[in-house]
């Protein structure tokens, strides 16, 4: 009967005794309650914390979305734009074109008539020159001189 087993046995109880006597398992539950209420407050933040995450994360997306719906506004409205501006542009290139053939036509009518204008001061030119030659040899005097001078003024009123 007086093993040590037994005497360990014997002190364990007396210290476990003691120990409830002092008050000891009042400080243990107190400090474990403690604890447990400190991990219960983290929990609390944690979960707090959570849902605030979660809350920002919602508008963060929210936002992403509103500013993806803006850029995509504004690329259609820039693509409207670009579109517009090019429809615009042709225009003003089409008459532009157009300003400038009529302006060319215009030029080559005025080219045309200045050279049949030259062509017909040359052609009386030449008509007078050879009137006056054939006149001059066909006929003599008095009467060559006035038909002469009479059929240059009538080839020039008629040419001009």
């Amino acid at each position: 009967m007086f093993e040590p087993e037994v005497w360990v046995a014997v002190a364990f109880a007396i210290f476990v005794a003691g120990l409830g006597y002092l008050g000891v398992h009042r400080t243990i539950i107190a400090a474990l309650d403690k604890r447990s209420d400190r991990i219960r407050t983290e929990l609390e933040d944690a979960r707090r914390l959570k849902e605030e995450a979660m809350a920002l994360l919602a508008d963060y997306q929210r936002k992403r979305q509103e500013a993806e719906s803006e850029a995509q506004a504004i690329i259609a409205g820039a693509k409207a734009e670009a579109e517009r501006l090019a429809v615009e542009a042709k225009a003003k290139i089409e008459d532009f074109v157009a300003r400038r053939t009529k302006m060319a036509e215009t030029k080559i009518a005025q080219a045309e008539a200045q050279a049949m204008t030259d062509v017909r001061a040359a052609a009386a030119e030449a008509a007078v020159t050879a009137a006056e030659k054939i006149l001059t040899q066909t006929a003599k005097g008095q009467v060559a001189g006035d038909l002469l001078a009479k059929g240059i003024e009538d080839v020039r009123k008629k040419l001009n």
